[in-house]
């Protein structure tokens, strides 16, 4: 057919694929216009209608709506002027979807009751301003008082999350599940024991580092102990136990006697809460930190040694 063909609605269909119905309603929106009348009143359409409609459904396909889609027809917006637009709504629609999912996820591993789904949901679509807030409330309980006492602003920076604008799943699922940890009054309660003890351990007139020195001092020594398996009771571990209270002893300024053994054994027994390894970690994935090691595996295994050679 040359270029002066005029198509029916039906043949139009055939031709495109889309049903009679469907090219009528574009029609009627005049996204494609016919090029023609027959004397009964019947449409008939040019050959440029076809690759009008083809485009037409591409954009339909791709989620675009008809008044884009007109937009687009009319030469009031070019292809890719539209499809930037668009690509920003999906983001929008994704970000809710992965916000959407990640607290499904987050709920179907722990059988949540209606009001603790509320509120991770709640959590979960805070916005940057909300979350900001959150999680300064925590930290103004845990370091009250305390400004004066150590780095202040570096602590609460090496505590805080940021959750990035287009957060993965994990991320988000990682937020919900700190941000409540971070509303628990009882973990509130524990770590600000934990900066009371860090503060209380330094030297007098020594400045205190944002982490409790000994548990930082314990980490540091006994981590390769403790990945390579060797038993806190073995004589492979004295030297271990030798170095970990010559570090502590030299961190807190006292003597490395038998009462600074027992006194160190009580101290890392009181940092030893779990709690506290769940949110470094939460932090961790929320920040795209590298996975922090447990501290709980190093702290037992230097209680056990502690003790062990205490009791002999």
């Amino acid at each position: 057919m040359d270029g002066g063909t005029l198509y029916s609605i039906g043949e139009l269909a055939r031709r495109t694929g889309l049903t009679v119905k469907t090219i009528r309603f574009y029609s009627d929106r005049g996204i494609v216009t016919p090029a023609d009348r027959t004397p009964a009143g019947y449409r008939r359409y040019g050959p440029d209608a076809v690759a009008r409609l083809a485009l037409v459904r591409t954009l339909r396909e791709l989620g675009l709506g008809l008044d884009a889609i007109r937009r687009v027809t009319d030469q009031q917006l070019t292809l890719g002027e539209v499809a930037a637009e668009h690509a920003a709504a999906l983001n929008v629609q994704i970000g809710i979807l992965r916000l959407r999912r990640a607290v499904l996820i987050t709920a179907a591993g722990r059988e949540p009751t209606i009001e603790e789904m509320e509120r991770m949901h709640r959590l979960a679509t805070l916005s940057e301003a909300e979350r900001r807030r959150l999680i300064e409330d925590f930290l103004d309980v845990v370091f009250e008082g305390r400004h004066g006492d150590f780095d202040h602003a570096a602590a609460r920076r090496s505590l805080t999350p940021e959750l990035p604008h287009s957060p993965t799943e994990e991320q988000v699922a990682a937020w919900v599940q700190l941000a409540e940890l971070s509303l628990d009054p009882d973990f509130r309660a524990g770590v600000r024991s934990m900066v009371d003890d860090h503060v209380a351990d330094r030297p007098d007139g020594a400045t205190v580092p944002p982490r409790p020195d000994v548990v930082a001092v314990t980490r540091e020594l006994v981590g390769a102990a403790v990945a390579s398996g060797t038993s806190p009771d073995s004589p492979q571990a004295d030297p271990v136990v030798a170095t970990l209270t010559a570090g502590c002893a030299l961190a807190v300024g006292r003597p490395d006697d038998g009462e600074l053994h027992d006194w160190l054994s009580h101290r890392l027994e009181a940092a030893n809460d779990p709690r506290w390894d769940r949110y470094v970690g939460l932090l961790a994935v929320i920040n795209g930190w590298p996975a922090p090691e447990p501290l709980a595996p190093v702290i037992d295994w230097s209680v056990t040694a502690l003790r062990t050679r205490t009791a002999r």
